[in-house]
């Protein structure tokens, strides 16, 4: 009895730190976790198998706390949401989502005081000091950059690569996809020129059969900005089996939220599948959502932070899919950096852990 009493005297002594931890290349989602022992966790990361050795762990903030336990489980229940899989403690990143992450650790009652690191990178050991330079700076980021990482392709129109279409799609059993529509409806246009052509139609062009789909119909919007060199004229693609045909209906701009895409939508899909504008997220979303159709899309990352969405997580109405999607290209065909992420109503199972 009296050993045991030792032993919980000697544990309630021990310092219990809360971290936040992210890897160097996955930047959309970031580790919570608890520890008493800062530089031996590190260790731990950065020595998992598997992992790649240009995937570099690092503390992004740590604290000393009363009760770690009691602070990681109030944290898993404030930021459910925010939580990549129910069972693991990853969680999205962009730096306002982290500004909240620290936020309410600090206001936690158990919080004791920040504590400051600087990580050795060749070794990686962790040295507890007085003062340093926050983390993000070691990074060589400023808030200011990952803000504007998560917030610049607003207005902007990009590219899907194909490369992130297919790593993503290939993840679900080709199942959900037989005798289904399909419908791309954010400027997926159809060329006979693939590089004129939407990953998102080109892929399920590529793989119509193998998943045996029933339709395929896709949508050119004629915007400001031609991103496939397809003209002024908004046209509906519709691909049924080996039969394919391009109209181009009177007054038709290739709008989600037209009309006659609104018809398709309700009349005729199965599961819509694009990358709808940033900037129009919102209402394409409600769209989307209320139409009660199965969906896979990409969005800004942050939108799991804007009251406009929360309500769709709470309700389990949308959950993150399996990757992030960093690199977009531009009508130049330049590689463009942007924290975008897949979202869908689709079940998603053995999600990759972090150290994939």
């Amino acid at each position: 009895m009296a050993g045991e009493k030792g032993q919980n005297l000697a544990k309630s002594k021990e310092i219990q730190y809360i971290y936040i931890v992210q890897a160097s290349l996955e930047p959309a989602k970031c580790k919570i976790g608890k520890t008493n022992d800062l530089e031996r966790r590190l260790k731990e990361y950065n020595n998992m198998t598997g992992k790649s050795k240009d995937n570099i762990y690092q503390y992004l903030f740590t604290c000393e706390v009363k009760d770690m336990a009691q602070v990681e489980n109030t944290i898993k229940e404030n930021f459910s949401i925010l939580r990549e899989e129910k069972s693991k403690e990853i969680y999205f990143y962009n730096s306002a989502l982290f500004k909240n992450y620290v936020k309410f650790i600090k206001s936690h009652k158990m919080f004791v005081k920040e504590i400051f690191i600087k990580t050795d990178d060749k070794k990686q050991i962790v040295k507890i000091i007085k003062k340093t330079t926050p983390s993000l700076v070691e990074r060589g980021l400023s808030t200011k950059d990952i803000m504007q990482k998560a917030k610049r392709i607003d207005n902007d129109e990009f590219y899907t690569r194909y490369e992130d279409v297919d790593k993503e799609l290939s993840m679900y059993p080709k199942s959900i996809w037989k005798n289904k529509v399909v419908f791309c409806n954010c400027d997926d246009a159809v060329d006979d020129d693939e590089r004129n052509t939407s990953a998102f139609a080109l892929y399920f062009i590529h793989h119509f059969h193998e998943i045996e789909l029933k339709k395929l119909i896709c949508t050119h919007y004629s915007g400001a900005v031609d991103l496939f060199n397809q003209g002024a004229k908004g046209y509906v693609f519709t691909k049924d089996g080996y039969k394919e045909i391009k109209e181009f209906p009177e007054g038709y701009n290739g709008s989600f939220d037209h009309p006659l895409s609104l018809k398709i939508l309700k009349d005729e899909t199965d599961i819509v599948c694009t990358n709808p504008p940033f900037s129009r997220s919102i209402d394409y979303w409600n769209t989307t959502i209320k139409s009660g159709k199965k969906f896979l899309i990409i969005s800004n990352i942050a939108v799991i932070l804007t009251t406009a969405y929360i309500s769709y997580f709470k309700n389990n109405k949308v959950w993150a899919g399996y990757n992030e999607v960093d690199w977009f290209l531009t009508p130049k065909m330049e590689l463009t950096r942007a924290a975008g992420h897949w979202f869908t109503n689709i079940p998603v199972k053995n999600r990759p852990n972090i150290s994939n």
